[in-house]
């Protein structure tokens, strides 16, 4: 079971990734305090699910604008084979980049992950689709920029391009299938930031409780969810269609902060931009 209270809200991401989130800019994603691999290794343990490993039948593709860099870009999501697990290929550089918390360099308005000199941002709402819809081996690559699309907001279109795609049993290079591993909780683990809490507990079945205070905010204000995630379909109805938000005050700040990057930018390289 994972408890979450006053401003943080859970999110899934590569598994296994448990960590929390303040809602306080765009969605959250100012302040994050992750459990580090170390400390969730010596209170988890792996375990057998009787399930196969799954990734998808065709190609998805997916264009657009990604939420805070503006730029335009393009990611293919392809089949992977059974124990590849879910990685990302930048602007076509050579390097596998990992869906998983070892390699997440950056959690400043969204998640970025990367290796090296490759790297990709706003991989939440990708990731959650995957995780939730039970796609566990798959190659996303990301070209003409360095950030996912923001799409509508939400998981929600990657959810449908997952469904159309079609979901299949993953076969490794001898065309043999894997079974899919759990990672079990064996303690309670908690963490903990100003106002904003994260817990979670051992449950022989998974329940997500999600509270949320945006006394700022009338159209939001202080809102309660719990959700047990038995299959992609309560995923889809659920937890897809949530997006991405901010408070006024919020949005201004960002685009304040733009602005004045762009400007210092074009000082750079234009000596005809006055102070």
């Amino acid at each position: 079971m994972v408890g979450v209270c006053k401003m943080w809200r859970p999110m899934l991401f590569s598994f296994p990734f448990l960590y929390a989130k303040q809602l306080s800019t765009v969605r959250g994603f100012s302040v994050q305090v992750p459990v580090k691999p170390s400390a969730m290794s010596a209170k988890t343990v792996w375990k057998k699910t009787g399930e196969l490993q799954h990734t998808i039948s065709s190609v998805i593709i997916k264009a657009g604008k990604g939420l805070h860099s503006g730029d335009e870009a393009v990611v293919r999501v392809l089949p992977a084979m059974a124990g590849e697990g879910r990685y990302f290929i930048i602007n076509r550089h050579d390097v596998r980049v990992p869906a998983s918390v070892k390699n997440v360099t950056d959690t400043t308005l969204s998640v970025r992950i990367g290796r090296g000199e490759s790297s990709v941002a706003t991989v939440e709402h990708l990731l959650s689709a995957l995780e939730g819809m039970g796609i566990d081996n798959c190659r996303i690559e990301v070209e003409g920029g360095n950030e996912v699309p923001l799409l509508d907001g939400s998981s929600k279109e990657w959810v449908e391009a997952i469904e159309e795609a079609g979901p299949c049993i993953a076969r490794d290079n001898f065309g043999n299938d894997m079974e899919k591993m759990a990672l079990v909780l064996c303690e309670p683990i908690h963490v903990l930031k100003d106002e904003s809490f994260i817990a979670a507990f051992p449950a022989p079945s998974t329940r997500l409780s999600y509270g949320i205070d945006f006394p700022q905010a009338a159209a939001i204000g202080c809102q309660w969810f719990s959700w047990c995630p038995v299959d992609s379909m309560a995923y889809k109805q659920n937890i897809a269609p949530s997006r991405t938000f901010c408070i006024y005050e919020q949005a201004s700040h960002a685009l304040h902060v733009k602005f004045a990057d762009a400007v210092l930018a074009s000082k750079s390289t234009d000596p005809n931009v006055a102070a």
